[in-house]
């Protein structure tokens, strides 16, 4: 319990919008049916992963793996996330009030980073994977192909969980975004947030820039095998285009999603304005999970 005189912390900032404008753009209705659509699809996910694990060939063992951690994250995230929004949105409580000293903030901060950045290297993982699936076949073990993947998903999620943590040890900062219902990476004129956003932008858009490459070379394989002279010799690759069109689809989605975010998140402090307070662009919330 903070103390009623105690200061506020540093993530919040001026803002204009009024609790009647905020009952207007807050529906706690639609932000619980967004949650319970995207839990739900996420669970049924997962009941059709576990039954295609089942008897599953090597060749598809690796990307189930990811592409059950892909769906433990969406299904995580959106848990976590949609649970403070809906109920920030249902309630309408001052954030000041409640949170005077910022922890639910950083907390929600460094989980919006983690969820964020997670299913993008996630894609890049996946596609580096049917990539060297398809070129190269036999040049990694298969029967270790099922702990390597979930070593990698381990280390995806290690490391996005360091890189959310940078703002707690100074390095940016977590602020209240609008309308005051989330929080997120400050898009500001100091060293520490443009240093953070630029990080944080890069880091998804170069997963995204990397998917899209091996994706092409391996849809342009995939294409060669089939309409080449050497088609009538190559073993059936149905599971190898299945999976392709999963990953395509996952790709498009992220980049939908994500893209417009990564790009804005990368003009931190363009439109500070010179009259001695600080002011910092606030971002709006990704549609998608």
């Amino acid at each position: 319990m903070w103390p009623n005189g105690s200061a506020l912390g540093p993530c919040f900032r001026p803002t204009n919008i009024t609790p009647e404008e905020r009952r207007l753009i807050a529906s706690p209705w639609f932000s619980a049916s967004f949650c319970l659509v995207g839990l739900a699809s996420n669970l049924l996910a997962l009941s059709v992963l576990a039954g295609a694990r089942q008897g599953g060939s090597h060749a598809r063992s690796s990307f189930l793996t990811f592409l059950c951690g892909l769906v433990l994250t969406d299904f995580a995230g959106l848990l976590v996330t949609g649970a403070i929004v809906v109920a920030q949105h249902a309630v309408l409580f001052d954030w000041r009030a409640v949170d005077p000293g910022c922890r639910l903030c950083q907390f929600m901060g460094v989980v919006m980073v983690f969820f964020g950045l997670c299913p993008l290297w996630l894609g890049a993982a996946m596609a580096s994977e049917r990539y060297l699936g398809i070129t190269r076949p036999f040049s990694r073990p298969a029967a270790a192909s099922g702990r390597r993947a979930w070593a990698t998903v381990g280390l995806v999620w290690a490391s996005a969980l360091a890189l959310g943590l940078l703002p707690l040890l100074g390095v940016g900062r977590y602020t209240l975004q609008y309308p005051g219902s989330w929080c997120f990476l400050t898009l500001g004129a100091q060293p520490g947030d443009v240093a953070f956003g630029l990080l944080f932008s890069l880091l998804g858009g170069l997963s995204v820039g990397l998917s899209f490459l091996l994706n092409t070379i391996s849809v342009a394989a995939l294409c060669h095998v089939y309409h080449g002279q050497e088609a009538a010799q190559q073993r059936p690759r149905d599971c190898e285009v299945e999976m392709m069109a999963q990953l395509t689809g996952i790709m498009a989605v992220a980049t939908i999603c994500w893209m417009p975010l990564l790009i804005h998140e990368n003009r931190p402090g363009r439109d500070t304005p010179r009259t001695g307070q600080e002011h910092v662009r606030q971002p709006e919330a990704p549609s998608c999970n």
